[in-house]
């Protein structure tokens, strides 16, 4: 009985010193193996692998990309990446001593310029390696598989250049995925998920290879002058379309119920505040509209496919009408796109004047300081709740991507309002949003509400508020309600299997 845990700490003894064993053979194996790949790529990827600086560099190119996973991967993997670092360099590496490998055997081509003198288990490359490849890779499987074959030939450049025995990199592999993988229970990745897909319920209407019967009303000076180009392109292309400009002292919706009464086919050009008008009158007479992008963004216009006149051109031509959603407003507005309250607008503003030269993520983070510390909240009560809400977004249809940086819609029929919330007035509130924004977690955050409903009110507690529709802003409320005009509005859109005739 006395003698058993002697001979099981002898049996843990020759174990050990097997492995050790073949921890030598193997580095041994990889000194002796003469390749041009061993001796051309791995001394300059090792080097890359420095200091983190090749993780470095790719988190910065992804976090350029503008896609929310490689995003957050990028984020998930820099900060892994620096906590594994700590661990490995000040805990890890003063367990338990170990000295490096010997450089006898290993081609003088190979071996690193500067050689490292600390602890040899585990190996500090091969652990960041790990945990930033894992990082990403929670966030965006495809990304972390590429980025862990690379991982794999880091750990391999340390065992060819002298480095570290295989053992070392084994060791740093299983630290570095292991926090990660740790990283991702404390904090969930976010799993998106793909909205379910239906047809366009189409409209059948004839064919206008030439534009007979479409009244087109738009404003020649809308989009710096894009108006005017369009009215040439559209006389050009469909003559017989009946085109009525604008003037300055016109009233829009007036012209517009003129037109609707000798058209078959209402045309609008010009922003979304003039489209959103000509929709309320078209649906009013019962007639498909067909959108030319004239303003200066054309969200509608882009979501619906007509983002060129040529688009809107050739579905007039060969028929092409399909339903989609509106959001009325208090029974009497129209909301083809977005309405908001308190600084959402002017966060929007901030945020694309600085995106394109400095990413949306980095833009989006100062946008969001800036308004946070400049705008007053607003305080509004819905579903038996009251709050201070210092962003509010309201869209028809579905936005993506999640989060205050809402881009495009895949549907424009879907029935939903989505409505963007984020509370202000609780304790350290915007230390906790920006900290949500800046590590990609956002849409996680209790101060962050997002819903899809049919319908959505609300009521301004402190007095009224202005809500902005479609970009331009409108009257003050007390109360607003919004609901889904589900499949309400015929619009000219490319739809699949129809082409124009020619």
């Amino acid at each position: 009985m006395n003698g058993r845990p002697w001979r099981r700490a002898r049996g843990i003894k020759q174990i050990t010193r097997g492995l050790g064993t073949l921890d030598r053979e193997l580095f041994d194996a990889i000194a002796e193996t003469d390749t041009p790949l061993l001796d051309t790529v791995m001394p300059p990827l090792t080097r890359a692998a420095d200091h983190s600086k090749l993780w470095l560099a790719i988190g910065a190119a992804l976090l350029a990309t503008g896609r929310q996973s490689a995003q957050r991967g990028a984020t998930r993997g820099l900060v892994t990446l620096a906590a594994t670092s700590l661990v490995t360099n000040q805990f890890a590496k003063r367990i338990r001593r170990r000295p490096r490998p010997g450089y006898d055997l290993v081609p003088l081509v190979r071996q690193v310029r500067r050689r490292p003198t600390s602890n040899s288990l585990p190996s500090g490359h091969s652990a960041s390696a790990a945990a930033f490849a894992v990082g990403v890779g929670l966030e965006n499987p495809p990304l972390g598989f590429g980025l862990a074959l690379l991982a794999g030939l880091v750990g391999l450049s340390r065992v060819a250049t002298g480095a570290h025995y295989p053992g070392d990199v084994l060791a740093g592999f299983g630290i570095g995925s292991g926090l990660a993988v740790l990283g991702g229970r404390l904090v969930p990745p976010i799993v998106e998920t793909a909205l379910p897909r239906t047809e366009p319920l189409r409209v059948e209407t004839p064919p206008r290879p030439d534009g007979a019967g479409v009244v087109l009303v738009i404003n020649p000076e809308s989009g710096s002058g894009t108006g005017a180009r369009v009215v040439d392109e559209v006389r050009a292309e469909l003559p017989k379309v009946d085109i009525r400009e604008l003037g300055p002292d016109d009233d829009p919706v007036e012209i517009l119920r003129a037109a609707a009464a000798a058209a078959e086919v209402l045309a609008v050009g010009g922003g979304d505040g003039t489209v959103a008008a000509g929709a309320g009158v078209a649906i009013d007479a019962g007639l498909p509209l067909a959108v030319f992008p004239a303003g200066t963004f054309n969200h509608f216009a882009k979501d619906i496919g007509c983002d060129t006149v040529a688009k809107t051109v050739d579905a007039i031509r060969c028929g092409s009408v399909a339903y989609v959603d509106l959001v009325c407003l208090n029974d009497s507005q129209m909301v083809l796109n977005t309405a908001s309250i308190g600084a959402y607008p002017a966060f929007v503003r901030r945020r694309e004047k600085l995106e394109k030269r400095i990413g949306k993520p980095l833009a989006g983070l100062y946008a969001m300081l800036r308004t946070l510390r400049k705008d007053e909240p607003v305080r509004i009560r819905y579903d038996n709740k009251t709050l201070l809400t210092s962003l509010f977004f309201l869209g028809n249809s579905l936005y993506l991507p999640t989060g205050f940086a809402p881009a495009r819609r895949t549907r424009m029929d879907d029935g939903l309002i989505d409505v963007r919330i984020l509370e202000a007035g609780r304790p350290w509130a915007r230390t906790r949003i920006l900290t949500a924004l800046a590590l990609g977690r956002l849409e996680r955050s209790p101060l962050y509400h997002e819903l899809q409903v049919p319908e959505f009110s609300f009521s301004a507690v402190d007095g009224p508020t202005t809500i902005a529709r479609d970009g331009e802003v409108d009257d003050r409320y007390d109360n607003a309600s919004f609901s889904a005009k589900y499949r309400i509005l015929p619009v000219f859109r490319p739809l699949p299997g129809l082409r124009p005739p020619r």
